[in-house]
This record gives structure tokens, sequence and C-alpha cells, in this order.
């Protein structure tokens, strides 16, 4: 199957014309590309044409996709259609003349088959909203609601006085309370409250009993009492009667319920994550927000789906081990509280989870791996990004890591202003775009792999919109991976992160590094692909930059220190301190730490540890060090003894029970013990040797014939 390429110059607005086409469809190794003026107008019958049949086609238009795919939907086409922008990414910008190797590239990776469809979450909403805040706003917008969703109102912060009144028709439920706890996600919330207040709203028939009977006028037509107003008398209680509504017993009292959609319009909204669940909508107190997030809640009724965008391989997951916690860094840095400590393991809310990745990104041994667009994905996608770059000419590549929303959006907002003239440049030529779902789900492995295949620098696009945190894990994984680059000999800066919310500081800092461009890499590009287990992948990428260090930095490339927290190094033992009990051994989730059977030695391979810190964690001693730091792969993967010592025989049978320093140690412990006076020697004896020693020393007159008759 073949794919069919449509390139326009979008009325003569980018350098493109047929020569264009030519080196276009030598670099993509088809041939030449016709250029179209007007793909969406007159020249819209070639398109036509392209998409009666089943081979994939490629647009390299994205303003017009909607118009392409009815055209498409029109003639009941069943071609693949893909879309990638090379105009405001490429032909709209100052260096423009230049980009035809970029819009090569990019047209290539769009051509590269799609991934696999992931697995899905489900979510089910038949319209049940709790509209959550003073009662001014939140009644306000239940009336507005009522008509399209199954409306019930939590009124809080409210007394008498309130510019308010409960409506005459009880369309709608109302509560009041304090103390709201939301959890849950898009069809399954479960909200908490206190009802605090007298007067329960839910029994109140609104009979204006309580309001004529109340002396101090501490009731108004909210029904809820003004405790600052009220002395208690309780002619209001006497007034609601059997309808029992009024009890000045009921203090604290907790409610529940259950709701699919959550309208929070509290000031300061009640659950504080960066990334709240689907189905929670709190727009602050700006109408313009309410609005827009009123609109969103009317089509959140029905079946949805999203995919599960992570995949947990337990037995890799350096989380905690014999109730001990190692490592937390996912669940540290994820946004949307979806990762929670399960035992020794962790556990990911698949319906909560936003899909950023940022939770595989800081990974340090896999057992988080992104599925949406796996690493196996993405290192195809730069490969061929970067192979067709360098075939069509093109030199000095720099990828653009990007998020799809907010990132996108501002490269294109910026390509508008450099074809306007607004005093920015554009995207240089050599920058290529690399556009992920978020930018937080590439890490380590995929940046360093760039420059393995040919890439002369990484730049990660931060817009403001992400979580601080992510902004925070993504620094210092870009530590860690220039200090490697360095490390080797390879000069300059490869490693970038852009922090813009606004075209014009993106522009400024694309200049900035390209006036920085002249890092050195590997001469040969690596020809390896990417695996799903990120320790393999690492594997192959440190071997590459090994290999093909600088010559003269190579020699001195025997140990590189990295920055803590790094997920690569060694231990340093107290030799002094360690007992060699081994209870390092027991915790280590990689088999970094190994023993061994005919002797107390404790062997270490480096290429396993991912630096969780269970190991000094558990150790009784505290002779254990995290040394952060990178060495050859051959030392890496070899096996080296951290510590050893004499081992100590059963002075019966002479089998090995331990070490010597051990044993003396106990021995030390032990010798003012009472219960341990004149039989110190069975210390010195295996567990069988001591069972025999302790039957065989008993005095014969307490031993028992069990066979004689009583």
């Amino acid at each position: 199957m073949t794919t069919k390429f449509h390139v326009c110059n979008c009325n003569r607005s980018m350098p493109l014309n047929a020569v264009s086409g030519q080196r276009i469809g030598e670099a993509l190794g088809c041939a030449p590309l016709p250029v179209s003026s007007q793909l969406c107008g007159r020249d819209a019958g070639a398109y036509l044409e392209s998409i009666k049949g089943v081979d994939d086609v490629v647009v390299a238009c994205t303003q017009e996709s909607a118009l392409f795919r009815e055209l498409a939907d029109e003639g009941g086409s069943v071609a693949p259609l893909r879309f990638v922008n090379i105009r405001e990414t490429g032909g709209w910008s100052t260096q423009s003349y230049a980009a035809l190797p970029k819009m090569a590239a990019l047209l290539a990776d769009a051509a590269r088959p799609m991934q696999q469809a992931l697995p899905t979450v489900s979510y089910a909403s038949q319209g049940r909203v709790l509209i959550i805040g003073r009662a001014d706003t939140a009644l306000g917008w239940a009336e507005q609601l009522q008509e399209t969703l199954d409306v019930t109102v939590l009124i809080t912060g409210t007394g008498a006085g309130a510019q308010a009144a409960l409506p005459t028709e009880r369309s709608y439920t109302v509560f009041s309370g304090s103390g709201v706890e939301v959890q849950g996600w898009l069809g399954a919330f479960q909200v908490t409250w206190r009802q605090s207040n007298p007067i329960d709203l839910d029994l109140c028939v609104r009979c204006n009993e309580c309001v004529a009977a109340c002396p101090e006028g501490a009731i108004d037509l909210l029904y809820q009492i003004d405790e600052d107003k009220c002395r208690r008398h309780g002619d209001c209680v006497q007034a609601c009667g059997a309808v029992e509504a009024i009890s000045f017993a009921r203090r604290d009292e907790s409610r529940n319920g259950d709701f699919d959609l959550i309208f929070d319009l509290s000031d300061t909204p009640l659950l504080a994550m960066h990334q709240p669940p689907h189905g929670y909508l709190a727009p602050g107190p700006d109408l313009r927000a309410q609005m827009a997030a009123a609109g969103r809640l009317a089509q959140m009724t029905g079946e949805f789906e999203k995919p599960k965008y992570f995949q947990y391989r337990e037995r890799l997951c350096a989380h905690g081990r014999n109730k001990i916690t190692g490592c937390n860094a996912c669940i540290d840095i994820c946004s949307a509280e979806a990762i929670g400590a399960d035992g020794d393991r962790i556990r990911v809310e698949p319906h909560l989870c936003a899909g950023c990745g940022a939770c595989t990104t800081v990974c340090p041994s896999g057992a988080l791996a992104y599925a949406n667009a796996d690493v196996p994905y993405n290192g195809k996608r730069l490969k061929t990004l970067l192979d067709t770059y360098a075939r069509a000419g093109g030199e000095r590549p720099c990828l653009l890591f990007h998020g799809q929303e907010h990132g996108g959006a501002l490269i294109a907002q910026l390509g508008r202003l450099a074809k306007a003239g607004k005093s920015v440049r554009g995207l240089p030529a050599r920058v290529l775009p690399f556009e992920l779902h978020h930018v937080a789900s590439a890490g380590i492995d995929l940046w360093l792999a760039a420059i393995c295949y040919g890439a002369t620098q990484v730049v990660l696009l931060a817009t403001g919109r992400e979580a601080p945190e992510y902004v925070a894990a993504l620094r210092l994984q870009i530590g860690i991976a220039q200090a490697i680059l360095s490390g080797l000999g390879y000069a300059g800066t490869h490693m970038t992160l852009i922090e813009a919310a606004t075209p014009q500081e993106l522009d400024a800092s694309l200049q900035d590094i390209g006036a920085f461009s002249t890092t050195s890499v590997p001469a040969q590009a690596a020809g390896f692909h990417l695996f799903a287990e990120k320790r393999n992948s690492l594997d192959f990428i440190f071997d590459h930059l090994y290999n093909h260090a600088p010559a003269a930095a190579a020699s001195g490339a025997e140990e590189i220190a990295l920055p803590a927290g790094a997920p690569f190094g060694t231990l340093s033992i107290n030799k002094q301190a360690c007992t060699l009990c081994m209870a390092c051994t027991g915790t280590c989730p990689s088999s970094a730490l190994l023993t061994t059977a005919d002797r107390p030695q404790l062997r270490f391979i480096e290429k396993n540890c991912v630096q969780c810190g269970l190991c000094a964690k558990s150790c009784p001693e505290q002779a254990i060090e995290l040394v952060p730091r990178l060495v050859p792969p051959a030392a890496a993967k070899a096996t080296v003894v951290l510590n050893e010592a004499e081992p100590f025989h059963c002075i019966r049978c002479s089998k090995p029970i331990g070490t010597l320093k051990a044993i003396e140690n106990l021995l030390g412990r032990l010798a003012g013990h009472a219960a341990f006076e004149g039989n110190l020697d069975r210390i010195k004896m295996c567990g069988d040797c001591r069972v025999v020693d302790m039957m065989t020393s008993r005095k014969p007159d307490a031993i028992v014939d069990l066979a004689r008759p009583r």
C-alpha cells in the first residue's frame, strides 16, 4: 500500500513550486509531488481523485482539515486521512527559503502508520449534577441548568441576610452544609458534607411559619438560621411542628450523595489538584468562565471513553519492599492525584489519569510506561523525521518537543505573526516540531535517542499551562541528560527547556537556542530501535554514546558524576559497619544486589541499579549510601563485590552460618544477658546443632519416659 501526498503552497504564501515537489519526493523516496496553490478550492479535484482508493492520504494542511474530511465523507471514501502543518511550522517563517528539508521530514512523519488502538476507560453519566456554592450564585445556575440536567444544589457559606431566596416551587433538591469533600470522577462522584445549620432544607416545606415565629428575625427566605442573631428560644421549632425540619440538636451531622457531575462555584475550588477529574468543573467567580463551564456540563450526559494512557509492570516497580518505601516519584508528580500507594506497589486509577505521562518520565525502572504513543512508536517517528531531514539536505536538526494542545497552538500563532510581519521570525528552518500528547510524556530515553539518531539539540516547550511539578521534573531530567553528554565529551548545550507563554517569548527563546547550536554529537547516526522497557533502550543508547564519544574524552569518561535523583549509579558501603546481613538483597527490586550461597559476599550489578534507595532504608546498620553516576557499559554490566567477610562455621558440624564479624558482634551483645549465661556456645552453632545440644545437655532426672504408664 502506498501513501498519496498533497502539498499546497496556500495561495503562493509559501516558497513551494514544482522543483520543491521534486526534491521532497526524492527525500520521501517517491515520485515528484505536485504542488497545488488552492487545494481547498480550485485544485480540489486532485484530492477528490486520490481518496477514491484505499491508500493512505496525507494532506499538508491542517487549517482546512474539516473541509477535506467532509469531502471524503460525502464521497463515501474509506481512504485513511492524515493532516500535517507545514505552513506555520516552516513555510511561514523568515527562514522559509531553507525549510524544505523540514517540510519533507514532517510529511514523512505524518505518513508513518498509526499506533494500534489502546484499551479504553469508560464513563457513564446520567446528568446528575451537584452545584456547590453560595446561594445567590448556585441557585441562579440551578434555574438555568434544570431543563437539561438533573440538578441538586448544596448551599455553602450562607446565612440570614444573603441576597437570595429558595424558589417557591421545589423543582430540584437543595441542601446546605459545610466541610464539603469531593471524590471520584465523571459518573461516579461521591460527595460528603456536614449539615451544620439547624434547618434541614431537604425536609423544609417552605411554609414560612418559622420566619414569622422568630422574634429576632434570624430566619430569612433561604430558611437558614443566622446563629449570631438566634437566642434559641425554640419558637421556630414549635412552629415547624410535625415537619421536624428544625433541630438545634442536629450539629455537624454527616451527609453524603452520589453524583455524575460537579459544578463547583466556590471562590477557591474544593479540589486543588492541577488536573481535576473529568466531570468536575470549577470556573471560579468569573461569569464568562461559569457560562463556558455550564455549556460543557450540558454536553456531559451519556457514555464516554478515553484511552488508558499507561501500562504498569508491577515486577519492575521500585516503590517498596517489605513495607519499606523507596521510590515515590510517580506519586509525587501526578497532578491528577491518580496514583497512590498499594502496599509495596502503586495503583493508578485510570478514570483519574489525565494522560500527561509525567509519571513515566520520572519512573526510574520503567515500571510505568506511556501507552498513548509509546517509546518504540515515538522512537520510530524520531528516526523517520531525522533520516528524511538529512536526505533532503538538512543540517544541524533541533527537535522541539511540545504538547499537542497548548504547545501546538503557540507554534501556530508564531507562524501567523511571522507571516504578518509582526516583529517575530517564526520557527527556524532547522527546528523540527515533534508533537506529543503532553510535553511531559517524553523522557531521557527519547531525548538521548534523538541525539543518537542525529539531532544536535533537543528543546522542550513549556507554555505555562503545565503543572509546576512537571516543569521541575523536566529540569531535573534535562540536567541528568546534559551531564551524561557533557561527561562523555560532547561539546555544547544539547538539552534545553523553554518556558514561553506568548509567541514573542517563544520566538526570542528559539533565536537564543540558535546562537548556541554548535554542539558535537555522535559522528554516526544510530540504527537501533527503542524498546518498551526503558532500561533496555538506555543500554543501547549508552553503548552508542560511549562508542562514538570524542576520542580525547573517552578515556576520561570512566565515571560521570550525575545530579542527585539520577536513576543510574552505584552504592558506597561502609565495610566497618556492614555485617553482611543481606537485608539489602531482599529489598532490591531490580536484582542489582546479589548474594552467594557458598560465602558471605555482597555482589552488585550497576546496570540494574535504579537508585531507589530501598537498600539504604532497609540496612539496619545504615551502612549504604547512594552514589549517582554513569560508568561505561562494560563496567556497568560487570558483577562486582561490594563487601565480603570471613565466614563463620558451626562449631559442631562446620556448616557456614554467617560471618565471623556478625557472630562476634552477637556474642558481645549477649555475653552479659542472664538468659544466655553458660550457653553462649550455642550462638556458634547452626539451628540443627543447637537443638541437638539442648536435648543432649539436659539432666537425666529431667527426662520423662513417655512410654512408662503413669
